[in-house]
């Protein structure tokens, strides 16, 4: 089992830039990849950037592409979500969440049922 815990969200106006952090424990770092999701308020939770375990590939979706970067030190245990150009309909609450399965070369199709450990989440409000 993985621990998560997120820090870095807050309230920025929109066109500003925030950095959201996750650590875990638990479970080798550098074996599984990582994701991060978002819920807005009466929204299902969205799948928003993911990263495989070597940092070698990521994705992202179509929402964020070109002013979201995710990114991992896994010397540090810490996958980051670096977010720029952030527009008031990015406010939800972030999570981090960790693959269940390791060594996983790809993230292409995957939900969010396919992620085992979940934080408990760090709210990102913008402003217009």
């Amino acid at each position: 089992q993985v621990q998560l815990v997120e820090s870095g969200g807050g309230l920025v106006q929109a066109g500003g830039s925030l950095r959201l952090s996750c650590v875990a424990s638990g479970r080798t770092f550098s074996t599984y990849a990582m994701g991060w999701f978002r819920q807005a308020p009466g929204k299902e939770r969205e799948f928003v950037a993911g990263i495989t375990w070597g940092g070698d590939v990521t994705y992202y979706s179509d929402s964020v592409k070109g002013r979201f970067t995710i990114s991992r030190d896994n010397p540090k245990n810490t996958v980051y979500l670096e977010m720029n150009s952030l527009k008031p309909e990015d406010t939800a609450v972030y999570y981090c969440a960790a693959d269940m399965k390791t060594f996983r070369h790809t993230l292409a199709g995957l939900t969010a049922g396919d992620f085992a450990s979940w934080g408990q989440g760090t709210q990102v409000t913008v402003s217009s």
